[in-house]
C-alpha cells in the first residue's frame, strides 16, 4: 500500500513502525557486518553466458588475462610462511620456548641458544619459499609478456598477453601458445582447418583438428570482419574441456538472420599450441574464466606416514618433559615461586625434542630424491615431491592403469572377422589380393563402359567374400577422424591433388591411436588415405586411381556414446552412406540380427584384442535431407543441445548392416611380467583399474601375469539391485584365494549397499581387476582402500584420466607415455616405463624408509641423552634448575660436533640392490613399520637413559677439584659416545661416513684447545683427563657393542642371512 492508501488514523502508527523497523535493520547490519564481510570474501563466483558482437568491444566487464600463479605478495609473504611453519606442533613448541627466554626469571643461557636454530630453520624455509615464488613470478612474467597480433579496424597492432580482453580479434601463429579461450574464425588454410597440440591441457599427444566458422572463413579478407553484422553466443564458463556450446548469428543485407552452431571443433582453449598454419579467432574467455585456469587446482600437500609417526613420538616426548618437570617439582616441593621453577625445568629438558629433527629429515629426503634421479638403472626418473620418498618403502596396495601403463598404447592391427571368414596377421595378404582384384575389375570395366563402384553391386548378386572384404576395408578407410599430414609438401592446404601427394612422407594424426592403427592397416592393404579436409576425403586404390568422397557429417567418439559415425557421399555414384563403428555393447542393438557378433567379440577379447564393430547404412536423398534438417535444429539449440543432437543421430542408428569386427592389439610394456612377479613376491597387492571391457581386461591380467597361473578368477556378474549384490557377495565369500574381476557399475552397487562387507572381502584378494572404471571411480577406490585398511597405497598411470587416482594415493607415480605428460607432471614420481617401479620401491623405497627411521631415532637419541644427563645433574644438586653445559657448547653439540656423522646415516645401506631385487620377500617386513615404532623408540629411550646416567654419574664419581673439569669430562665423553653410536648404527660403511666421523672428531679436539673459557687447557692435556673420559666412554658404549655382536651371531636379521 502507498501512503495515500492508509487511513489518517493509521499513518502515525505506520511511521512509528517504519522507524522501529529501520532501527532494528541498522542494528542487525552492525551486528552482522563481520558475517557479511566473510560471506563476501568467500562467495562462490557466479559465471554467465555472453553474446559478443564481432569487431566491437563488449559493454560488460570481464576478468583480465593476467596470469598469476604466485602464492605470496610483498605483504602476505612473511605472515603466510610463518603460519605454514607454526601450524605444526614441533615448530610451535620451539617458538614458545624461544619466546620464553625474553622473560628474565625463566631464562636459561643465551638467547641465541634457542633463537639461533629456530631462526636458521625459518630463514632456510623463507629463502626456499621466496625462490620458488620468484620462479613462479618469472614464469608468469614471461607468459604475460608474450606478444600477439591484434586485428583492429585500423590495422594490426601488437598486444601483450596480459592486455588481451574479451572480444579481441587475435592472430595465433604456428607453434605459438593460445593465450586465451577463443572461437576460431579464420585460418590461413583455405579449407578452414588447423591442428592444435593439447598435451599441456589434457595430456594427449595426438594433434586435434579444429575448424573455422564457415561463414567467416569464406570472407575475402580479414578486415571484412568489421563490416559484418554478426554476433557470437558463448555458454557460461565451465571446467569441461571436452565440450562447448555456442552459436554464430549473422544478418544479411535483406535483414534475414541465420544461425550456425558452434562446438568444441570451433574452439581454441588457452594453453594449447597451434601446430599447423595460423589462426584468427575472437576471445570469449580470459583470466580465471578460461578452461585451463578453472581446471587448475593446487594439489594437497602429501604428508608421509613416517612424518605422522614422528609427530606422534614428538608429542610423547613433550608429555614426558612435562611429566618429568612435575616430578622434579614434586620432589623439590611446591614452595616459593614454584611455577617459575616448573617452567625452568621444562626449558632445561626441552632438548629432548631437538629442533634439528625436522631439518635433518628434510635434508635427508632431498638427498634420497637426488639419489633416485641419479640412478642409471632407472634413467629419466624425476622426483617431483621430495616430502614422501620413504613412503615408497611401505606400499601394500599398488593400483595401476592398463592402457599405456601395463601396455605400450601402441596399437597393431591383428584380426578382422566378417562373419563367415576371418583374417589374421598371417593371412592379410589374402585381404590385399581381394582388394586389388576388386579395383582391377573396376578399372577394366570403367575403361570400357560407365564407371561402376564395386560397393554398389546389386542385391540380386550373391555377396561373395571378395565383396565383403572390399566393403569392410572401404568402411575402415572412411569411418574415422584421421588426417594425413605431409612434411615434404609445402602448402598442403592450398590444394595439391591426391596424385601429387602419393610418395610424399606422410604421418597420420588422430585423437585415438586405434584409429591410426586402422588407417595404417588399410594403407598397407592398398586403400590409402591421401587427403582430408573439412568437407572431403580422398583415397588411392591399389591400381593408383583416386576415390573422392564428400564428408557431410561427422559424429565424434565420446565416452558416453562409445561410438563414432560419419556420413559420406561418393562423388562418382552420388551414393550417400552412413558408417558407424563402436564398442560391441552399443553396436549390438544398432545392427541387424546376427548370430556371431557377441561370440566373436568375446573370442577376440580373450585374445587380448581391442575390438570395434563396424556397420553401414545407405541413405536415400530424402532420408538424408530429413535428418540434416533435424540435426541442424538440434545443433543451434542452446538448451539440451547434446541430448537433442544424440537423439537426431540415433534416428539413423537403426537396422544397420554389420560389416566386420576388427581386433587391435595393445602390446605389453617391456618386462611387465617379471616386474609384476617381483611385486607379488614382495607381498604388494596389485589392482588394475581400467576403462576397457571386462574380457580384454581379464585377458591382459592373465597375459601380464597380474593373475598368476595357479590363481582362480572370480568374475563378478553384472548387478543392479541390493538383492543381486547380496547374492553375489555370498557366492564370492565362498571362494578362497582367488582374483576378482568386477565392472565399475557392479562396484558402485556393492559400495552403495555393502561397502564394509565388500571392502573386507576384496582386500583379501591377491589381485583385483576393475574394468569400465571412470576416472572418478579410480580415485574413489584409492580413497576407500586408504580409509578401510589404513595401509599405504601407490597409484601409477600415464594419462590425464589417471591424475585423480595418482593424487589420491599416498604415493603417485606417472609414466611419460603416448598419452602425454599430464600424469607425469601431476605425480609425485615420474618414470619412463612400468618395469622401473620394482627398483623404485624395493631398492630406493627401502633405503629411504630405513635411513629416515635410523636418522630420526638417532636425532631423538641425541636429545634424549643430554636430557638424561641434565636430569641426573639437577637431581644430584638438590633439584636446582641450573643448566649443565654452557649455551655455546649446546649449540655446538647439535651442529658442528655431531651433525655430519649423524646426517651421514642417509648413506647407510642394509641390503644391496641386487639382493633386494633377487629376494623381494624382504620388502614385506618393511610394510609392518617395525623400523620406527614405539618398541624401537622405547629401546632408544632406555639406551639414552643408560648412557646419560653412566656419563653423568661416572664424571661425578671421578669428580675433580674444579667444576669446569666435570664439564670437560662429561662433554668429551658425550661427544665420543655419539660418534661411537653412529659407528654402531651403520650397517655398510661409506667413505664419506668415515670422513664425517674423522672431521667431527678433529673439530672437537681443536675446540678443546681454542675455547679456554669452557675447557681448562692444562687439565685436558693430562693423563687424568684422558683416562677418565676413556673409561666413561667405554662403559657407556661397550655393552651395546657386545649386545649387537651377540644378536648378529645368534639372531641375525633376515637380510643379514642373505648377505
Amino acid at each position: 500500500m502507498t501512503d495515500e492508501e492508509y487511513p489518517l488514523w493509521a499513518k502515525s502508527e505506520k511511521n512509528t513502525f517504519d522507524r522501529l523497523t529501520a532501527s532494528l535493520q541498522a542494528h542487525k547490519v552492525r551486528l552482522n557486518c563481520c558475517d557479511w564481510l566473510v560471506g563476501a570474501c568467500s562467495r562462490k563466483r557466479e559465471y554467465s553466458s555472453r553474446r559478443l558482437t564481432v569487431g566491437s568491444a563488449p559493454t560488460l566487464k570481464y576478468p583480465s588475462n593476467v596470469i598469476c600463479n604466485q602464492k605470496y605478495n610483498i605483504f602476505t609473504f612473511i605472515p603466510l610462511v610463518l603460519y605454514e611453519q607454526f601450524k605444526f606442533f614441533l615448530n610451535l613448541y620451539f617458538l614458545v620456548v624461544a619466546i620464553s627466554q625474553f622473560i628474565p626469571e625463566v631464562r636459561i643461557g643465551y638467547l641465541y641458544t634457542y633463537w639461533g636454530p629456530l631462526g636458521f630453520v625459518l630463514v632456510v624455509t623463507m629463502i626456499r619459499e621466496a625462490l620458488d615464488d620468484f620462479r613462479r613470478y618469472r614464469r608468469d612474467k614471461e607468459a604475460n609478456s608474450q606478444i600477439y597480433k591484434k586485428l583492429t579496424a585500423v590495422g594490426i597492432k601488437n598486444i601483450l598477453s596480459s592486455d588481451i580482453r574479451v572480444g579481441d580479434l587475435l592472430f595465433v601463429e604456428k607453434n605459438q601458445r593460445v593465450p586465451a579461450d577463443m572461437v576460431l574464425l579464420r585460418t590461413a588454410d583455405r579449407s578452414g582447418s588447423i591442428f592444435i597440440r593439447t598435451d599441456q591441457l589434457d595430456g594427449e599427444t595426438d594433434w586435434k583438428l579444429r575448424l573455422a566458422v564457415p561463414y567467416t572463413q569464406a570472407l575475402a579478407a580479414d578486415k571484412e570482419l568489421f563490416a559484418l553484422n554478426a554476433s557470437l553466443f558463448a555458454e557460461k564458463p565451465q571446467k569441461d574441456i571436452h565440450s562447448f556450446i555456442g552459436t554464430f548469428s549473422k544478418t544479411n543485407e535483406e535483414g534475414l538472420q541465420s544461425e550456425d552452431p558452434l562446438s568444441l571443433q570451433n574452439a581454441l582453449w588457452a594453453s594449447t599450441v597451434v601446430a599447423s598454419s595460423s589462426a584468427l579467432g575472437i576471445v570469449i574467455y580470459t583470466g580465471r574464466e578460461m578452461r585451463s585456469v578453472m581446471n587448475t587446482s593446487q594439489p594437497k600437500s602429501k604428508v608421509g606416514q613416517l612424518d605422522l609417526e614422528i609427530n606422534t613420538l614428538t608429542k610423547v616426548l613433550f608429555t614426558s618433559v612435562v611429566a618429568l618437570s612435575i616430578l622434579m617439582m614434586s620432589i623439590k616441593g611446591f614452595t616459593g615461586p614454584w611455577y617459575r621453577y616448573l617452567v625452568r625445568f621444562i626449558l632445561l629438558f626441552s632438548y629432548i625434542i631437538p629442533i634439528s629433527l625436522r631439518v635433518n629429515l628434510d635434508m635427508g629426503k632431498a638427498a634420497y630424491s637426488w639419489m633416485i634421479q641419479q640412478d642409471d638403472e632407472i634413467p629419466g626418473t624425476v622426483v617431483r615431491s621430495t616430502t614422501i620418498p620413504e613412503e615408497l618403502g611401505r606400499i601394500v596396495y599398488l593400483l595401476t592403469d592398463k592402457t599405456g601403463t601395463l601396455t605400450q598404447n601402441e596399437m597393431v592391427f591383428k584380426k578382422i572377422h566378417l562373419g563367415t571368414v576371418s583374417f589374421a596377421s598371417d593371412t592379410m595378404d589374402e585381404v590385399m589380393t581381394h582388394v586389388r582384384d576388386t579395383y582391377a575389375v573396376q578399372t577394366s570395366s570403367s575403361s570400357s563402359s560407365t564407371p561402376t563402384q564395386p560397393a554398389a553391386i546389386t542385391s540380386r548378386v550373391k555377396r561373395t567374400v571378395v565383396t565383403r572384404v572390399h566393403e569392410a576395408v572401404k568402411a575402415i578407410a572412411l569411418c574415422h577422424n584421421v588426417t594425413p599430414v605431409y612434411e615434404d609438401v609445402n602448402a598442403v592446404g592450398s590444394g595439391p591433388e591426391a596424385d601429387q601427394l602419393v610418395g610424399a612422407k606422410c604421418t597420420y594424426q588422430a585423437s585415438s591411436p586405434d584409429e591410426v592403427a586402422l588407417v595404417t592397416w588399410t594403407e598397407n592393404i592398398g586403400l590409402a588415405l591421401v587427403k582430408r579436409d573439412q568437407s572431403s576425403m580422398q583415397l588411392t586404390t591399389p591400381t593408383g586411381s583416386c576415390l573422392s568422397f564428400s564428408v557431410l557429417h561427422i559424429f565424434p567418439f565420446t565416452s558416453e556414446s562409445k561410438r563414432m559415425g560419419i556420413i559420406v557421399k561418393d562423388e562418382t555414384t552420388d551414393e550417400i552412406i552412413f558408417y558407424l563403428k563402436g564398442a560391441d555393447v552399443v553396436m549390438t542393438s544398432v545392427v541387424q540380427y546376427n548370430d556371431w557378433l557377441e561370440e566373436e567379440c568375446g573370442n577376440m577379447a580373450r585374445e587380448g584384442l581391442r575390438t570395434l564393430v563396424i556397420a553401414k547404412k545407405v541413405l536415400s536423398e530424402d532420408q538424408y535431407k530429413l535428418f540434416s534438417n533435424v540435426h541442424h535444429q538440434a545443433q543451434v539449440s542452446v538448451e539440451n543441445r547434446a541430448a537433442r543432437v544424440q537423439a537426431a543421430v540415433e534416428s539413423l542408428e537403426r537396422d544397420m548392416q554389420l560389416l566386420c569386427i576388427t581386433g587391435v592389439e595393445d602390446k605389453l610394456q617391456a618386462d611387465v611380467r617379471p616386474t609384476l612377479e617381483v611385486l607379488r613376491n614382495a607381498a604388494i597387492k596389485v589392482w588394475m583399474l581400467t576403462g576397457d571391457k571386462m574380457e580384454t581386461a581379464t585377458c591382459i591380467a592373465k597375459s601380464s601375469q597380474l593373475v598368476s597361473r595357479s590363481q582362480a578368477i572370480h568374475t563378478f556378474r553384472p548387478i543392479s539391485t541390493r538383492t543381486d549384490a547380496h547374492l553375489e557377495l555370498n557366492m564370492f565369500r565362498r571362494r578362497n584365494d582367488c582374483a576378482l574381476v568386477i565392472s565399475g557399475e557392479s562396484l558402485e552397487v556393492c559400495l552403495k549397499y555393502y561397502e564394509h562387507e565388500f571392502m573386507e572381502l576384496v582386500c583379501q584378494c591377491p589381485a583385483v581387476v576393475c574394468c569400465r572404471c571412470t576416472p572418478t571411480q579410480k580415485a574413489d577406490i584409492v580413497r576407500l582402500l586408504r580409509t578401510h585398511t589404513g595401509k599405504p597405497t601407490c597409484a601409477i598411470g600415464d594419462g590425464g584420466n589417471d591424475v585423480s587416482m595418482i593424487q589420491a594415493a599416498n604415493a603417485g607415480i606417472g609414466i611419460v607415455g603416448k598419452e602425454g605428460k599430464q600424469a607425469s607432471l601431476a605425480a609425485d614420481f615420474s618414470i619412463t616405463q612400468f618395469s622401473f617401479i620394482a627398483r623404485l620401491l624395493l631398492v630406493h623405497g627401502r633405503n629411504s624408509y630405513k635411513r629416515s627411521a635410523s636418522l630420526s631415532q638417532f636425532v631423538m637419541h641425541r636429545g634424549l641423552i643430554i636430557t638424561a644427563m641434565q636430569v641426573v645433574f639437577c637431581s644430584v644438586f638438590y633439584f636446582a634448575s641450573i643448566q649443565l653445559f654452557p649455551s655455546f657448547l649446546m649449540v655446538g653439540y647439535a651442529t658442528v660436533y655431531t651433525m655430519f656423522p649423524v646426517f651421514s646415516l642417509v648413506l647407510d645401506v642394509d641390503v644391496k640392490p641386487e639382493i633386494a631385487l633377487t629376494y623381494p620377500e624382504l620388502y614385506k617386513e618393511l610394510t609392518k613399520g617395525r623400523s620406527l615404532s614405539f618398541k624401537t623408540f622405547f629401546i632408544w629411550v632406555l639406551i639414552s637413559i643408560y648412557q646419560g646416567s653412566i656419563i653423568m654419574y661416572g664424571a661425578l664419581l671421578l669428580f675433580d677439584a674444579e667444576f669446569i673439569h666435570v664439564v670437560a669430562i662429561t662433554f668429551s665423553a658425550l661427544i665420543l659416545t655419539e660418534l661411537l653410536m653412529v659407528a654402531l648404527t651403520i650397517r655398510t660403511w661409506h667413505w664419506l661416513m668415515a670422513l664425517a666421523e674423522l672431521f667431527s672428531l678433529i673439530i672437537y679436539l681443536l675446540s678443546l684447545l681454542v675455547l679456554p673459557d669452557y675447557f681448562d687447557r692444562e687439565f685436558i692435556t693430562t693423563w687424568n683427563f684422558i683416562w677418565k673420559v676413556t673409561v666413561i666412554t667405554l662403559v657407556s658404549c661397550l655393552p651395546l657393542y657386545i649386545v649387537k655382536y651377540l644378536r648378529k651371531k645368534f639372531s641375525p636379521p633376515s637380510y643379514q642371512k642373505l648377505s
